[in-house]
């Protein structure tokens, strides 16, 4: 069965996905509310499909549907006491459980705030510990998860005494029919838990106005077309997911495939098995990282021509980490003869803060690269006699509908093109501020400006992102971006990316250093000790420093709740001592 097929007959017609095209005539987002953005939807017929981890379809559900059973769940939410305004936390697993009751929270006049599912790394006390500084954050009226989730997620909500309810027990309650609150577009719709530190989490509030002019702004960046499908495994609690492949498609009236994400990381090549299958042209999102495993698990096998065909994807965004040109050219080299063009790479910029998008590229024009000298990269002076060295910067777009792009620096002043500094953006699609705390608001919002903590620069309104500023590490006066050491030791054999986080510390002599801290799979001492060897004297053949080398076990490198590595915890963590490297003799 392809994908948008409802030549079906009997009780199979049942298990048809929702169709690609609709007579419904499309919006962009022209709504004052999502709520009302889902009310026009359900008079179409397409919606959200749900597939098993071999990418079978296991649920159509159809716009009609979700908004059908939202409705049903703002009248038990305000039959439970919820009112405008309150916060209803819930874990954000991809499913029509979530989707529902998302749209409920919406309906009924509260915020819903996702929260993420459990990761494969920290175990059980970190996730509950987790849970607990975002409801501490949050302060929400009710709690709902999965059941499988009870043990953690419930145990988080005795701790913080939040009532908290099973999705399935919360859903099964009848629904006493009652009048639903009417949204205005300049009230809150939900919080958005940014993917910074986990230990002071940011709850990142965006209106239905904001929400729906970034929506808008995705289907005119992306010139969204009538034979449009999306296909994701983004998680719903990051931006996104929630926002670039929830509540997007919802807004703009896209019938969207989906698989879970834990699903895709077991079965990474189920993903391209979906979009292989639409007939229609194919809309999917990815960070660098799920590009990359792809084209790993292909160079085991044959031709990807014989599994794939991927001549119809459209649009293949990129965004949400440093989009790294040499990913890209391997996903290109082993999916070219599957019929995927590079010139269907949509890089793009964004954060939670803004909604989601801050710049597209225009669709056709794929990656392009500017190399840049290191030395304008990190303030020296060229004339120092080293060779010149040169760093591949990827083009992220120009900004979209309504948003408009600075670089400024340390002191505020704008930067003409081509000079690096930070990266500002004010329109529409800007948060309100930070729930709860006008401090971390005040620190990055100037004027209705956004300081997005990012450094890049401007070239023909054009946006290049060379790197974060709070990640930067600065050795007597000169600026190393981790990613590129991170990115040197991923060239020895043995290693990968996310295997690395590079930071600065100050030694006991006093002065700064970078510190590098790599995964070490091998028990032999003598071999740990050859890798620390081998790891310090790549460094330095990059950056010309001398570094600190921790082998630490695997995965001990914390990552965010979107699964990027998080280099500022990993770099509190080794400071506290909770990061535990091997002892190697010198």
């Amino acid at each position: 069965m392809t994908l948008g097929d409802t030549n079906m007959t009997g009780s199979q017609s049942m298990m048809a996905p929702t169709p690609t095209t609709d007579d419904l005539p499309r919006r962009f987002s022209d709504f004052e509310t999502l709520g009302e953005a889902l009310d026009y939807a359900a008079r179409g017929r397409r919606g959200m499909n749900f597939h098993d981890a071999r990418g079978n379809l296991a649920r159509p559900y159809p716009f009609s549907a979700l908004r059908e059973d939202a409705v049903a769940c703002a009248h038990r939410l305000i039959a439970h006491g919820v009112k405008p305004q309150d916060r209803v936390a819930l874990v954000a697993e991809t499913g029509a459980d979530f989707a529902q009751l998302f749209f409920g929270i919406v309906y009924a006049g509260a915020w819903p705030v996702p929260l993420p599912l459990p990761t494969s790394f920290g175990g059980k006390e970190s996730y509950i510990d987790q849970l607990n500084v975002q409801l501490t954050s949050c302060d929400p009226m009710l709690f709902l998860f999965p059941r499988e989730l009870e043990e953690m997620a419930g145990e988080a909500g005795r701790q913080r005494s939040v009532e908290s309810i099973a999705f399935e027990d919360f859903l099964s309650r009848d629904a006493i029919s009652c009048d639903l609150p009417r949204a205005k577009g300049e009230e809150i719709c939900y919080l958005q838990y940014s993917s910074g530190s986990t230990r002071f989490p940011h709850g990142v509030a965006v209106t239905h106005h904001a929400l729906l002019s970034n929506l808008a702004a995705h289907s005119h960046g992306m010139e969204l077309a009538e034979s449009d499908r999306c296909i994701s495994w983004l998680p719903w609690y990051h931006d996104m997911g929630l926002v670039g492949c929830f509540l997007s498609v919802v807004a703009n009236q896209v019938s969207t495939d989906y698989m879970k994400t834990e699903d895709f990381a077991r079965r990474p090549l189920a993903w391209l098995d979906l979009i292989s299958r639409n007939e229609g042209t194919s809309i999917s999102y990815s960070p660098t990282f799920g590009y990359d495993i792809c084209a790993r698990r292909m160079s085991s096998q044959t031709k990807a021509a014989d599994r794939f065909d991927l001549s119809r994807w459209r649009l293949a965004g990129n965004g949400a980490d440093m989009i790294r040109p040499d990913v890209m050219q391997s996903f290109v080299d082993a999916f070219a003869d599957a019929g995927f063009s590079p010139k269907a790479f949509l890089p793009s910029y964004g954060l939670a803060e803004a909604t989601l998008a801050v710049t597209i590229m225009p669709p056709g024009e794929g990656i392009i690269v500017e190399l840049v000298e290191e030395t304008d990269l990190s303030g020296g002076d060229a004339t120092e006699g080293r060779p010149q060295r040169f760093r591949s910067i990827v083009n992220c777009g120009r900004p979209a509908r309504d948003m408009i792009v600075e670089i400024r620096d340390e002191d505020g002043a704008v930067l003409n093109e081509r000079q690096i500094g930070k990266v500002w953006t004010t329109g529409p699609s800007l948060m309100v501020g930070y729930f709860r705390d006008q401090e971390a608001t005040d620190a990055c919002m100037v004027d209705g400006w956004l300081d997005t903590g990012d450094m890049g620069y401007l070239s023909d309104g054009y946006l290049y992102i060379v790197g974060r500023a709070k990640d930067m590490i600065i050795i007597n006066g000169k600026n190393h971006w981790p990613q590129d050491i991170e990115w040197a030791v991923e060239q020895l054999p043995g290693f990968k990316q996310g295997d690395i986080a590079a930071f600065a510390i100050t030694t006991s002599g006093g002065e700064e250093a970078p510190a590098v801290l790599v995964h070490c799979r091998t028990s032999d001492n003598e071999e740990r000790s050859r890798l620390r060897d081998q790891i310090r004297e790549r460094v330095r053949a990059i950056t010309g420093m001398n570094c600190v080398v921790e082998l630490v076990p695997p995965r001990t490198l914390p990552r965010t709740s979107s699964g990027k590595l998080s280099r500022s915890k990993a770099r509190n963590l080794y400071l506290a001592g909770e990061i535990r490297p091997y002892d190697i003799a010198a």
